[in-house]
């Protein structure tokens, strides 16, 4: 509704919202219920898999019709990343019949994956009604039972993520190929799943944008919520809630020309706003900095509801600051395209316990490459504290798939790992180091706090030094400038740090095959243009996520010599 809505059609509008947000909790204490029954579930699923898709190529290739343990499911069935899936998938998606699963995919969700492959997975009836539609609507459970004034699928939840696509691109088999936030699912597979934001007026975009179109049509949605009372933002990907205002501050002149005469764009097909444009002129003035934020736009917002650990867990706590004070962040659930991780039952700020009743687990030491034989801990095997990479297998047809994420164990709930997504599995090795996202972000994090700077953003790459030994140079966006003592300090701390959290860079750095860490001060400002760069190569917004590793040089360059030219 617009500021000031009231009625019969407002009321009626939230009674609805209210049975909405009931069904989220209502999912949410079943998947609570799930976790007590850890055990069952994780047997009931593998017999699933086992029964169901027996005869199927993938089935009969490894013999799903005499496997009855999970000792002989994991001698059957190797390891695989997406890559060694490969040929599977592209059987699938050209039409072959059975490869998989039983049942055909009605879509594949493709993903650009974090080092720029695109990942396809195929999505079946019984993928979505015993997998994605519980994992999801259990996940939106917390937010729904805690912030019901905020969250909803009309005009009080502006959604970064969701963005449905009115021609998605096609497999070889005619099946629809797109995002999981480009898909519109409802009805598709006899469910109607809704997102929040799904009922909100720029739900659908009012004038013609090119699909392909990304931050058109994204202006377009944030130019209609500016005139509506919004109470949370929802991006999943961080990156989003941190480019939010940004694009604000670049789009600010537009958008109060495009409100003041109902245009989108320029182009007519609203209704003249003036009152509400002078209305946001004059708080935007008022604003620190006299700077547009979410703020002085919204000032009622409430939450934030996206990933909270990696990266994010730098810059989140100050970008709260840009919100308002009142604002709250709660973790959007770790999860990949591919399936679910953990499912947040609490406010806890980081992490859910996993989703037992969703998928079967297993776990490899993060400490350790995974091989195709690589032994396996179960879900009540982790410890509390350590680091695993991610095996999933679920009724979708992914089978002992390595996920490509490393979940760290925070703690139990019950016999239960609560996990948060600790980064991406990507590893870093110059001269042994063998260096995780995981520890960069925290030896940055530890030696941030140490030396009393905040770290907007970051990323970082290995250079080789006067002496022609690599070292790791990271490009840190910092709140305030450093004097040179300072910055030497944290340069210092940086380098003891990721000697502490990683042994194999203790040891590169002991024998002198690695030299010392180093901080390049840069402007926030670089990484706002590095992802415009990213949009601009045909990366959508929920896609552009953080990069602890820089791999690509030209960005490097650009990044690490911002304002140098």
């Amino acid at each position: 509704m617009r500021l000031g809505d009231t009625g019969p059609r407002a009321e009626a509008d939230g009674d609805d919202e209210a049975a909405y947000r009931g069904r989220l909790i209502a999912s949410k204490e079943q998947f609570a219920a799930a976790v007590r029954e850890a055990a069952a579930w994780q047997r009931r699923i593998l017999t699933e898999i086992l029964t169901d898709n027996a005869d199927t190529a993938f089935g009969r290739a490894h013999g799903f019709g005499r496997v009855r343990t999970i000792d002989e499911y994991r001698s059957a069935v190797p390891l695989r990343t997406h890559q060694e899936y490969g040929p599977w998938l592209a059987r699938s998606a050209e039409g072959e019949a059975r490869v998989l699963t039983r049942e055909a995919p009605r879509l594949f969700f493709t993903t650009s994956g974090s080092t720029g492959g695109r990942k396809r997975v195929p999505v079946t009836e019984t993928f979505v009604k015993r997998v994605y539609l519980p994992f999801f609507q259990a996940a939106m459970g917390v937010p729904a039972q805690y912030y019901p004034e905020a969250f909803g699928r009309g005009a009080v939840c502006l959604n970064l993520r969701h963005d449905r696509l009115a021609r998605p691109a096609v497999s070889a088999s005619g099946r629809p190929s797109l995002g999981p936030s480009q898909a519109d699912l409802q009805g598709g597979f006899g469910v109607r799943l809704e997102e929040p934001g799904s009922r909100a007026p720029w739900a659908e975009l009012p004038v013609p944008v090119d699909d392909q179109a990304y931050l058109d049509k994204l202006y377009v949605r944030v130019r209609m919520a500016a005139e509506h009372d919004v109470r949370s933002v929802i991006g999943h990907n961080p990156t989003m809630i941190a480019m939010l205002p940004e694009l604000l501050a670049q789009w600010w002149t537009d958008l109060l020309k495009d409100i003041r005469d109902g245009t989108y764009l320029g182009e007519p097909g609203g209704t003249p706003n003036p009152r509400r444009a002078a209305e946001l002129e004059r708080r935007a003035a008022a604003a620190p900095g006299g700077r547009p934020t979410p703020a002085a736009v919204w000032p009622r917002m409430r939450l934030l509801y996206c990933w909270t650990s990696g990266l994010a867990s730098l810059y989140l706590p100050r970008l709260k600051e840009a919100y308002g004070p009142d604002v709250a962040v709660l973790p959007t659930p770790p999860a990949a395209s591919e399936g679910p991780v953990g499912v947040p039952l609490d406010r806890h700020p980081t992490a859910g316990p996993l989703a037992v009743s969703c998928a079967l687990y297993e776990f490899v030491d993060a400490s350790r490459d995974v091989t195709p034989d690589s032994p396996t801990l179960l879900y009540d095997e982790l410890e509390p504290g350590r680091d695993y990479h991610v095996v999933l297998s679920h009724p979708g047809g992914l089978y002992r798939y390595v996920l490509g994420d490393i979940a760290h164990v925070v703690d139990r709930v019950g016999t239960v790992p609560r996990v948060e997504y600790a980064g991406r599995a990507t590893l870093s090795d110059a001269a042994g180091e063998r260096l995780r996202e995981l520890h960069v972000v925290r030896a940055v994090r530890e030696a941030a706090k140490a030396a009393g700077v905040d770290v907007v953003n970051l990323t970082c790459r290995t250079e080789d030094g006067s002496d022609r030994r690599p070292h790791y140079t990271l490009a840190a966006a910092l709140r305030r400038p450093l004097p040179a003592a300072g910055l030497s300090s944290l340069q210092d701390l940086v380098d003891a740090e990721l000697g502490r959290v990683s042994r194999d860079y203790r040891n590169a750095r002991s024998t002198g095959a690695l030299g010392a860490a180093r901080v390049v001060p840069v402007a926030a400002a670089a990484f706002t243009e590095h992802w415009h760069h990213r949009l601009a190569a045909g990366m959508r917004p929920p896609e552009i996520k953080d990069q602890v590793f820089q791999h690509d040089a030209a960005a490097w360059s650009r990044l690490r010599n911002h304002g140098r030219e």
